[in-house]
Protein backbone atom coordinates (compact mmCIF):
# COMPACT_ATOMS: atom_id res chain seq x y z
CA UNK A 1 0.00 0.00 0.00
CA UNK A 2 1.06 3.33 -0.86
CA UNK A 3 0.49 6.46 1.09
CA UNK A 4 -1.82 9.59 -0.55
CA UNK A 5 1.22 11.96 -0.42
CA UNK A 6 3.55 8.93 -1.73
CA UNK A 7 1.14 8.50 -4.76
CA UNK A 8 0.92 12.61 -4.99
CA UNK A 9 4.78 12.40 -4.80
CA UNK A 10 5.13 9.56 -6.99
CA UNK A 11 2.72 10.91 -10.20
CA UNK A 12 2.44 14.46 -9.96
CA UNK A 13 -1.85 14.83 -8.75
CA UNK A 14 -1.57 16.64 -6.16
CA UNK A 15 -3.16 15.51 -2.35
CA UNK A 16 -5.87 18.07 -2.99
CA UNK A 17 -6.93 16.13 -6.33
CA UNK A 18 -6.69 12.75 -5.06
CA UNK A 19 -9.24 13.69 -2.29
CA UNK A 20 -11.49 14.95 -4.94
CA UNK A 21 -11.55 12.29 -6.87
CA UNK A 22 -12.13 10.21 -3.99
CA UNK A 23 -15.22 12.49 -3.01
CA UNK A 24 -16.41 12.35 -6.82
CA UNK A 25 -16.07 8.70 -6.51
CA UNK A 26 -13.76 8.62 -9.61
CA UNK A 27 -10.87 6.86 -7.47
CA UNK A 28 -11.21 5.48 -4.12
CA UNK A 29 -8.39 4.73 -2.15
CA UNK A 30 -7.92 0.88 -1.41
CA UNK A 31 -8.12 1.78 2.14
CA UNK A 32 -7.70 4.61 5.20
CA UNK A 33 -4.53 4.26 7.95
CA UNK A 34 -6.13 4.73 11.32
CA UNK A 35 -5.46 8.36 11.15
CA UNK A 36 -7.30 8.63 8.32
CA UNK A 37 -4.71 8.80 5.86
CA UNK A 38 -5.52 7.55 1.87
CA UNK A 39 -3.75 4.43 1.20
CA UNK A 40 -3.15 2.96 -2.97
CA UNK A 41 -2.28 -0.22 -3.98
CA UNK A 42 -0.78 -1.08 -7.75
CA UNK A 43 -4.59 -1.35 -9.11
CA UNK A 44 -5.81 2.38 -8.00
CA UNK A 45 -2.10 3.92 -8.98
CA UNK A 46 -2.84 2.01 -12.52
CA UNK A 47 -6.18 3.51 -12.18
CA UNK A 48 -4.95 6.89 -11.72
CA UNK A 49 -2.57 6.68 -14.76
CA UNK A 50 -5.50 5.87 -16.95
CA UNK A 51 -7.18 8.75 -15.76
CA UNK A 52 -3.87 11.26 -16.13
CA UNK A 53 -4.28 9.91 -20.08
CA UNK A 54 -8.10 10.35 -20.45
CA UNK A 55 -7.98 13.73 -19.46
CA UNK A 56 -4.97 14.84 -21.09
CA UNK A 57 -6.84 13.72 -24.51
CA UNK A 58 -9.43 16.12 -23.02
CA UNK A 59 -12.40 14.33 -21.24
CA UNK A 60 -14.44 15.52 -18.34
CA UNK A 61 -13.90 13.69 -15.01
CA UNK A 62 -17.28 12.93 -15.58
CA UNK A 63 -16.95 10.93 -18.78
CA UNK A 64 -13.72 9.38 -17.27
CA UNK A 65 -15.51 7.78 -14.04
CA UNK A 66 -18.23 6.26 -16.52
CA UNK A 67 -15.74 5.47 -19.08
CA UNK A 68 -13.73 3.29 -16.24
CA UNK A 69 -17.13 2.32 -14.61
CA UNK A 70 -18.74 0.74 -17.96
CA UNK A 71 -17.96 -2.15 -19.85
CA UNK A 72 -20.35 -0.88 -22.50
CA UNK A 73 -19.02 2.33 -22.99
CA UNK A 74 -18.67 2.93 -26.86
CA UNK A 75 -15.25 3.90 -26.92
CA UNK A 76 -15.22 4.25 -30.93
CA UNK A 77 -17.74 6.65 -30.90
CA UNK A 78 -16.33 9.16 -28.01
CA UNK A 79 -13.28 9.08 -29.62
CA UNK A 80 -14.01 10.38 -32.52
CA UNK A 81 -16.72 12.62 -30.83
CA UNK A 82 -14.06 13.80 -28.54
CA UNK A 83 -11.59 14.00 -31.60
CA UNK A 84 -14.63 16.26 -33.55
CA UNK A 85 -14.34 18.46 -30.38
CA UNK A 86 -10.71 18.91 -30.02
CA UNK A 87 -10.48 19.88 -33.83
CA UNK A 88 -13.65 22.89 -33.17
CA UNK A 89 -11.42 24.09 -30.04
CA UNK A 90 -8.46 24.56 -32.45
CA UNK A 91 -10.28 26.44 -35.32
CA UNK A 92 -11.57 28.68 -32.17
CA UNK A 93 -7.96 28.75 -30.75
CA UNK A 94 -7.09 29.99 -34.24
CA UNK A 95 -9.50 33.00 -34.60
CA UNK A 96 -8.57 34.05 -31.13
CA UNK A 97 -4.72 33.65 -31.72
CA UNK A 98 -6.04 35.88 -35.49
CA UNK A 99 -7.16 38.43 -33.10
CA UNK A 100 -4.66 38.84 -30.63
CA UNK A 101 -1.92 39.21 -33.54
CA UNK A 102 -4.39 42.04 -35.28
CA UNK A 103 -4.78 43.81 -32.28
CA UNK A 104 -0.58 43.37 -31.48
CA UNK A 105 -0.03 44.91 -34.74
CA UNK A 106 -3.05 47.41 -34.42
CA UNK A 107 -1.61 48.79 -31.32
CA UNK A 108 1.63 48.88 -32.58
CA UNK A 109 0.69 51.06 -35.77
CA UNK A 110 -1.35 53.83 -32.95
CA UNK A 111 0.70 53.69 -30.21
CA UNK A 112 -0.90 54.39 -27.13
CA UNK A 113 -4.36 55.35 -28.97
CA UNK A 114 -5.05 51.62 -28.68
CA UNK A 115 -8.79 52.26 -28.97
CA UNK A 116 -8.10 52.93 -31.91
CA UNK A 117 -6.86 50.41 -33.06
CA UNK A 118 -9.20 48.20 -32.17
CA UNK A 119 -12.03 50.11 -33.40
CA UNK A 120 -10.67 50.58 -36.79
CA UNK A 121 -10.02 46.41 -36.44
CA UNK A 122 -13.93 45.82 -35.69
CA UNK A 123 -14.97 47.83 -38.81
CA UNK A 124 -12.38 45.70 -40.65
CA UNK A 125 -13.80 42.38 -39.12
CA UNK A 126 -17.36 43.45 -40.49
CA UNK A 127 -16.53 43.21 -44.07
CA UNK A 128 -18.26 41.15 -46.44
CA UNK A 129 -15.11 38.78 -47.03
CA UNK A 130 -16.73 37.48 -50.29
CA UNK A 131 -16.98 40.61 -51.56
CA UNK A 132 -12.87 41.14 -50.53
CA UNK A 133 -12.13 38.01 -52.28
CA UNK A 134 -13.99 38.71 -55.50
CA UNK A 135 -12.61 42.69 -55.50
CA UNK A 136 -9.00 41.10 -55.32
CA UNK A 137 -9.30 38.05 -58.15
CA UNK A 138 -11.29 41.16 -60.36
CA UNK A 139 -7.73 43.05 -59.73
CA UNK A 140 -5.19 40.72 -59.25
CA UNK A 141 -3.96 37.68 -61.81
CA UNK A 142 -3.43 34.87 -59.99
CA UNK A 143 0.07 34.93 -59.51
CA UNK A 144 -0.55 38.19 -58.24
CA UNK A 145 -3.02 37.16 -55.45
CA UNK A 146 -0.23 33.99 -54.68
CA UNK A 147 1.99 36.96 -53.69
CA UNK A 148 -0.92 38.90 -52.10
CA UNK A 149 -0.46 35.86 -49.05
CA UNK A 150 3.09 37.56 -48.97
CA UNK A 151 1.96 41.50 -48.24
CA UNK A 152 2.25 42.49 -44.00
CA UNK A 153 -0.96 42.59 -42.68
CA UNK A 154 -3.01 42.64 -39.16
CA UNK A 155 -2.93 38.62 -38.79
CA UNK A 156 0.17 37.74 -40.05
CA UNK A 157 2.50 36.96 -37.60
CA UNK A 158 5.52 37.79 -39.89
CA UNK A 159 4.25 41.43 -39.91
CA UNK A 160 4.89 42.85 -36.77
CA UNK A 161 8.11 45.22 -38.21
CA UNK A 162 6.19 46.36 -40.60
CA UNK A 163 3.37 48.07 -38.19
CA UNK A 164 5.88 48.87 -36.22
CA UNK A 165 7.62 50.84 -38.70
CA UNK A 166 4.59 52.61 -39.90
CA UNK A 167 3.54 53.33 -36.53
CA UNK A 168 7.52 54.84 -35.81
CA UNK A 169 6.28 56.95 -39.25
CA UNK A 170 3.18 58.02 -38.14
CA UNK A 171 4.51 59.84 -34.22
CA UNK A 172 7.24 61.44 -36.97
CA UNK A 173 5.16 63.09 -39.11
CA UNK A 174 5.38 66.44 -36.97
CA UNK A 175 9.07 66.82 -37.86
CA UNK A 176 8.63 66.22 -41.75
CA UNK A 177 9.58 63.53 -44.38
CA UNK A 178 12.96 64.52 -44.72
CA UNK A 179 14.41 64.10 -41.69
CA UNK A 180 17.05 61.38 -40.88
CA UNK A 181 15.08 59.06 -38.39
CA UNK A 182 11.62 59.42 -41.16
CA UNK A 183 14.61 58.80 -43.87
CA UNK A 184 16.07 56.07 -41.42
CA UNK A 185 12.45 54.30 -41.42
CA UNK A 186 11.94 54.36 -45.58
CA UNK A 187 15.50 52.96 -45.55
CA UNK A 188 14.34 49.70 -43.79
CA UNK A 189 10.90 50.02 -45.10
CA UNK A 190 12.79 49.80 -48.82
CA UNK A 191 15.17 47.25 -47.52
CA UNK A 192 11.82 44.67 -46.52
CA UNK A 193 10.55 45.60 -49.40
CA UNK A 194 13.76 44.45 -51.92
CA UNK A 195 13.84 41.01 -49.41
CA UNK A 196 10.23 40.15 -50.13
CA UNK A 197 9.21 41.37 -53.45
CA UNK A 198 12.06 42.44 -55.62
CA UNK A 199 11.30 42.49 -58.96
CA UNK A 200 7.66 42.80 -58.14
CA UNK A 201 7.43 46.15 -59.24
CA UNK A 202 4.71 46.10 -61.24
CA UNK A 203 2.41 44.28 -58.24
CA UNK A 204 3.69 46.67 -56.31
CA UNK A 205 2.57 50.09 -57.73
CA UNK A 206 -1.17 48.15 -58.71
CA UNK A 207 -0.97 47.05 -54.37
CA UNK A 208 -0.30 50.86 -53.36
CA UNK A 209 -2.92 52.58 -56.00
CA UNK A 210 -5.33 50.56 -53.81
CA UNK A 211 -3.87 51.21 -50.48
CA UNK A 212 -3.81 55.33 -51.07
CA UNK A 213 -7.44 54.97 -52.24
CA UNK A 214 -9.46 54.95 -48.93
CA UNK A 215 -12.64 52.73 -51.03
CA UNK A 216 -10.44 50.53 -52.51
CA UNK A 217 -8.76 49.52 -49.28
CA UNK A 218 -11.68 48.99 -47.87
CA UNK A 219 -12.94 46.71 -50.97
CA UNK A 220 -9.92 44.76 -50.37
CA UNK A 221 -9.98 44.50 -46.62
CA UNK A 222 -6.87 46.37 -45.63
CA UNK A 223 -6.23 47.77 -42.45
CA UNK A 224 -7.67 51.62 -42.60
CA UNK A 225 -4.52 54.02 -42.67
CA UNK A 226 -5.27 57.79 -42.59
CA UNK A 227 -4.75 59.69 -46.24
CA UNK A 228 -2.35 62.22 -44.29
CA UNK A 229 0.01 59.37 -42.87
CA UNK A 230 -0.36 57.76 -46.58
CA UNK A 231 0.24 61.18 -47.91
CA UNK A 232 3.54 61.58 -45.54
CA UNK A 233 4.72 58.13 -46.69
CA UNK A 234 4.79 59.37 -50.32
CA UNK A 235 6.78 62.03 -49.82
CA UNK A 236 9.01 60.35 -47.60
CA UNK A 237 9.96 57.69 -49.89
CA UNK A 238 10.23 60.20 -52.95
CA UNK A 239 13.17 62.31 -50.75
CA UNK A 240 14.61 58.40 -50.10
CA UNK A 241 14.61 57.74 -53.53
CA UNK A 242 15.79 61.01 -54.97
CA UNK A 243 18.39 60.95 -52.28
CA UNK A 244 19.48 57.49 -53.55
CA UNK A 245 19.71 58.29 -57.11
CA UNK A 246 21.81 61.69 -56.54
CA UNK A 247 25.20 61.58 -57.52
CA UNK A 248 27.84 61.81 -54.55
CA UNK A 249 29.19 64.90 -53.52
CA UNK A 250 32.50 63.12 -55.37
CA UNK A 251 30.79 62.54 -58.24
CA UNK A 252 29.82 65.87 -58.67
CA UNK A 253 33.43 67.41 -58.21
CA UNK A 254 34.58 65.24 -61.10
Amino acid sequence: MMHINKVAEKTGVTVRTLRHYDKIGLLRPASKTEGGHRLYSNTEIKKLQQIQFLKKAGFQLNEIREMLASNEWNWPVHLKSQLSYVLNEIENLKKVEQSLRELIHGTAVEGEEEWIAVQKLMHVSNRDKKIQRKYRESVFREREIQLLNKVPNMANGDSLEWMKLIGQLKRCMKDGPDTPEVQTIIRRMDEKRIEEFDGENEFLDKLWKIRISQEQSEKMGLYPIEDDLLEFMTRAHEIYVRNENAPSSRQSDE
